[in-house]
């Protein structure tokens, strides 16, 4: 089955560009698009998409706002791709803080679009983990988040489970982990869930961002 995709931006050469870009790869199907954040949960709930790739700066209902609500209101939402113009940007960070998956530049190239969205369906990744670590770096409270430190000392991680989620904030796959640690990939997905239940992320996103927040994992 390919991936589906819904785009919004309120830009329409912006949602040209990406529907021309991956509808060309036989893997991935442009599902929908909308020009404002405002349309997004009633066509999220009438489309079903995998991915919606969402600009992070819209007239009506901004990125931000169009994603709390989405994953606030639509039971199993798809996965949330911020795309922006800026990279060290409050926005991003904002947007990722809220749930987005992760995020991609305008200006990136084809093949980065498409392994953006591949990579973001499948979740076993973080993606961009530099530009992740440098934003939590500059807006993450430097480890001062009171949230993210409770979350953190509720999740009473194992040594191994700790080990994990380090390892996922260095951007490492499932697979990689596994290598790193020498046991079964089957098992590192076990101590992902375990890791994410826990801390109660969304995804490894989330759960990246907390560790950065809570003072667990050092963003330099």
């Amino acid at each position: 089955m390919p991936v589906t995709v819904l785009l919004v931006d309120d830009e329409p050469l912006v949602r040209a560009g990406l529907r021309t870009v991956l509808e060309a790869q036989p893997d991935i199907e442009v599902a929908g698009e909308a020009a404002d954040g405002a349309a997004v949960i009633p066509l999220v709930r009438q489309l079903r998409p995998d991915v919606v790739a969402m600009d992070v700066r819209m007239p009506l209902l901004d990125g931000i706002e169009a994603t709390r609500a989405l994953l606030r209101t639509v039971p199993d939402p798809p996965k949330i791709l911020v795309v922006t113009t800026f990279e060290n940007d409050e926005y991003v960070y904002e947007a990722l803080r809220a749930g987005a998956d992760g995020f991609l530049l305008k200006r990136a190239r084809p093949a980065e679009i498409v392994h953006a969205v591949r990579l973001i369906a499948e979740g076993e990744s973080l993606l961009f983990p530099a530009s992740v670590r440098q934003l939590a770096a500059e807006y993450g409270e430097g480890g001062g988040n009171r949230a993210a430190r409770a979350a953190l000392e509720r999740a009473r991680l194992t040594e191994r489970e700790g080990e994990v989620l380090r390892l996922m904030a260095r951007g490492l796959s499932n697979a990689e982990i596994a290598a790193r640690l020498v046991v079964g990939t089957e098992t590192v997905k076990s101590h992902v869930s375990a890791v994410l239940a826990k801390l109660g992320a969304r995804d490894r996103t989330q759960a990246v961002i907390t560790a950065y927040e809570s003072g667990f994992v050092a963003p330099g």
